[in-house]
């Protein structure tokens, strides 16, 4: 016999009786008190004697997947009688372009001996004038040096080559070392300014979401303790798992955190303060608070370790750094806001919430006439309009990816224009823009000229000079005429490889700065398409085993996926007209994908448990939906719109990758809460019904 329909949901629903309950016992006073207590001496310890930060490596940056013909390259290089080195350019030049005079030229001479004895090789460090407009003096400088060496070296060439110069002339030091230690500086106390801003702006947030001048301190407090182990315990554990953690995955690990950690946050004080409203008990209110929310974000917090847990099978050591320092971020995230944080939410009392505290009878957020209720009662009278409505949007957004680029050039990867930039567009202007990072060709002795001879050939090449030679290896130095990291410098890179490489018993091998970043981009490549569809198939598994339904999960991903491209859509159409961002860096598409699939699905799992929870208790699904909506849309919202502010911090950088991010993830958070999960996926609930669980019956059976 068919089930009758279920009548429209009465607004407002007459609140459940409260429930008089004694004043809780001792036991779990006693247990909230010793959670505290050891939080405490915990954290005491870990700031005593725990590393400052979670950076494994002071190398900032991505190392090279060990198959590619650049690391093959740069470690050929070590075995060299000079090393492993490259050169740090200083550029001289007038500001008014005019010609160098003799007496310019003269310093630049003078100049050149203290500047060469700061390289490997003095000897080389002999002044070149070219057109007679800019004069250079290449100081070799060793590649292997960690980043705070190789930034004190090139600060020391940048002293001495500007020091005391007349006007006009002017010293500019570019090169590979100078373009490493402009993006060191980038990072320089990244971890501190990332804090600073994502604590500050999680403080503003939870202060106007709380309305409490106390309230918002709590989860602030618990969720900063959780960031400062999770760091630790990423420092003391990355060692033995064989990965490193630069300094960008560190910032980027404080930023989860946080985010993660206040969206449960706000999902366990709305948990809560409804269950204050049904019993007079605060011990007994956050039990059931917990018992309802525990589920939900052990689901979402699981979801997230597992997807940040597929970079490990990436290639770049970068990216298996963030997936190691990320999941353990997650871990720590949920470990204090389903221990540490109730602890300190229920030993001060109800007062915590003052001037709104929670009284007994008051009705709970799933039965009061607010916003959200209001949303989804207009969502359920059209909800296929809406479902129409809220797909043509993300549609239109995601056109936006039509017109994408990929892959930055070295000289555009900063958002404040950094000296060795400065110096590489003078030198440009007079020699191939290549000159700045020559390539390095690798080749057996027997067939050196050969190879040679065959590179100077080679369409995009300026020239070829031989460099080292040994018993067992020849170098040449090749120069392109294109910019390091363009898309001909690429397509010229490729061209150089293909016809060196089919020289017979030549072994030819292109390295190199310029290299390197060709080479990591295709890794790049390689880890999307490897960890893509490993993270999809994640999320998919976890709402099947959390939600035991088979089309739930499918529309569930499925708003996933055009979340990211709608997102990733607006993003470009931002980057093109407001910041004139030339392309989107290479990394950029993974990661973004990453962190929004793998947190958005935290907001699909809110929703949808608790719609989950109202059916299995005897609401139907049109009615559990609403409900849920009532009950998690204002946290959904307000944890989106924390989390969106959270990555925009990421633009506190000036580097363009971070900055990429940050929007990216920022406009699909937003997309994500005000309108996907908050309207799309209630429409798609309310038009599938009950077989949104199939082949579940949470409803039961049919009547």
């Amino acid at each position: 016999m068919p089930r009758t329909p279920a009548a429209p949901l009465p607004w407002p629903a007459p609140a459940p009786a409260p429930v008089a309950t004694p004043r809780g016992p001792r036991r779990p006073r006693i247990t909230a008190w010793l959670v505290l207590l050891l939080t405490v001496l915990a954290l005491g310890a870990a700031f005593g004697l725990g590393p400052k930060d979670a950076t494994t490596t002071d190398s900032t940056g991505t190392a090279l997947p060990a198959a590619s013909q650049s690391n093959k390259v740069a470690e050929i290089v070590k075995t060299f009688p000079t090393g492993a080195v490259a050169p740090a350019i200083v550029v001289y030049s007038n500001t008014d372009g005019s010609p160098l005079s003799d007496a310019q030229r003269s310093v630049v001479s003078e100049r050149s001996g203290p500047l060469g004895a700061l390289g490997l090789a003095p000897a080389a460090a002999r002044p070149e004038v070219i057109e007679n407009k800019v004069a250079t003096v290449a100081v070799l400088l060793p590649t292997d040096a960690d980043d705070d060496r190789n930034s004190d070296i090139i600060q020391k060439v940048r002293t001495t080559a500007g020091q005391d110069l007349a006007a006009p002339l002017r010293a500019e030091v570019t090169g590979g070392p100078a373009f490493r230690a402009d993006i060191t500086q980038v990072f320089a106390g990244a971890d501190t300014n990332l804090l600073i801003a994502t604590a500050t702006v999680v403080a503003v947030l939870l202060l106007i979401t709380y309305r409490s001048p106390v309230l918002w301190l709590v989860p602030l407090l618990v969720v900063g303790a959780g960031d400062r182990v999770a760091a630790i315990v990423v420092a003391v554990l990355a060692p033995h798992a064989g990965v490193q953690v630069d300094a960008s995955a560190a910032g980027i690990l404080s930023v989860l955190v946080f985010g993660a950690g206040t969206d449960y946050a706000l999902l366990l004080v709305s948990r809560y303060r409804d269950e204050l409203h049904l019993t007079e008990d605060r011990f007994t209110a956050m039990a059931r608070a917990w018992r309802g929310t525990a589920p939900a974000v052990l689901a979402s917090g699981t979801t997230v370790v597992l997807s940040l847990l597929t970079l490990l099978t990436a290639e770049l050591t970068g990216n298996r750094g963030l997936g190691f320092a990320g999941a353990i971020g997650i871990l720590v995230a949920m470990l204090f806001g389903l221990i540490v944080l109730p602890a300190a939410l229920v030993l001060p009392g109800r007062w915590l919430f003052w001037p709104l505290v929670p009284k007994v009878g008051d009705a709970i957020s799933a039965d009061r006439r607010g916003l959200w209720a209001r949303i989804g009662q207009a969502v359920a009278r059209r909800p296929a309009q809406v479902a129409m409505a809220g797909t043509a949007v993300l549609l239109l957004l995601a056109s936006g990816t039509l017109g994408l680029r990929t892959g930055l050039a070295q000289a555009d990867s900063f958002r404040k224009t950094p000296e060795a930039v400065l110096g590489q567009r003078t030198l440009t202007a007079v020699q191939p823009a290549g000159a700045v990072d020559p390539l390095t060709l690798i080749s057996t002795p027997a067939t050196a000229e050969q190879v040679a001879q065959a590179a100077r050939q080679t369409p995009g090449v300026s020239s070829v000079t031989p460099s080292t030679l040994t018993d067992r290896y020849a170098s040449a130095e090749v120069i392109l005429a294109a910019a390091p990291g363009t898309a001909e410098s690429d397509r010229t890179l490729q061209r150089l490889r293909d016809t060196v490489g089919q020289i017979p018993q030549a072994d030819a091998l292109v390295g190199g700065a310029t290299a390197e970043a060709y080479d990591t981009a295709q890794a790049n490549t390689h880890d999307t398409r490897l960890v893509v569809p490993l993270v999809l198939a994640i999320v998919f598994l976890v709402l099947i085993a959390l939600l035991r339904s088979l089309i739930a999960p499918v529309l569930l991903v499925a708003t996933v996926i055009a979340s990211y491209f709608a997102a990733l859509g607006a993003s470009w159409i931002l980057f093109r007209t407001v910041y004139d961002f030339p392309a989107v860096d290479t990394n950029v598409p993974l990661l973004s994908f990453l962190f929004l699939v793998a947190l958005g699905v935290d907001y699909n799992i809110f929703l949808i448990a608790r719609t989950r929870e109202d059916t299995v208790a005897g609401h139907d699904t049109r009615t559990a939906v609403l409900r849920a909506l009532a009950s998690t849309g204002g946290v959904i919202t307000s944890a989106g719109i924390l989390l969106a502010a959270v990555f925009a911090v990421l633009g506190v950088l000036p580097l363009i990758t971070l900055t990429q991010i940050g929007i990216i993830v920022g406009i699909g958070v937003l997309l994500d809460t005000l309108l996907v999960r908050t309207v799309l996926v209630p429409a798609l609930v309310l038009l599938t019904g009950r077989h949104f669980w199939w082949p579940s019956r949470p409803e039961g059976p049919a009547r």
